[in-house]
């Protein structure tokens, strides 16, 4: 489970620099596998941060709606950069990843905020993501 834990971490890493960036996270992802394969000193991009990262991409649109949504009190480009990235890898796990259980992907977010952002951030994260995992069935036919 420690590989799945690092890859989210990496994924939302990459979400991250590309938000900071203003890079399509697809291209930062490329970066990231290209420096990989130069440098022995880069660790190398797993298949699950590729499949978080492409179908954060694909669903980007929709999840950016859903986080604006449901996000009481905050727009989306008002919301910490750190808690807006993991808003949005959190989501699509969630969402779109059904090999992965509810409770884990909870659990997984709330740790990367309180890793790297606010002492609010992650009751921010768990509370948001509850709300989505609540609408989950209807969401996904949306």
């Amino acid at each position: 489970m420690a590989a799945r834990n690092t890859a989210r971490k990496r994924a939302f890493q990459i979400l991250f620099e590309g938000d900071q960036r203003g890079v399509d996270v697809l291209t930062v992802l490329a970066d990231w596998i290209r420096l990989s394969r130069d440098d022995t000193r880069q660790p190398p991009v797993s298949e699950y941060t590729m499949q978080l990262v492409e179908g954060y991409a694909e669903h980007a649109r929709r999840i950016d709606e859903l986080i604006a949504q449901y996000a009481v009190g905050w727009t989306l480009d008002r919301m910490p950069v750190v808690d807006r990235n993991i808003l949005r890898l959190g989501a699509y796990e969630l969402i779109w990843v059904d090999e992965t259980p509810d409770a884990v992907v909870l659990d997984e977010m709330v740790q990367l905020a309180k890793e790297f952002s606010t002492d609010e951030s992650p009751s921010f994260v768990n509370g948001l993501l509850g709300r989505l995992k609540e609408l989950k069935p209807s969401l996904r036919r949306a």
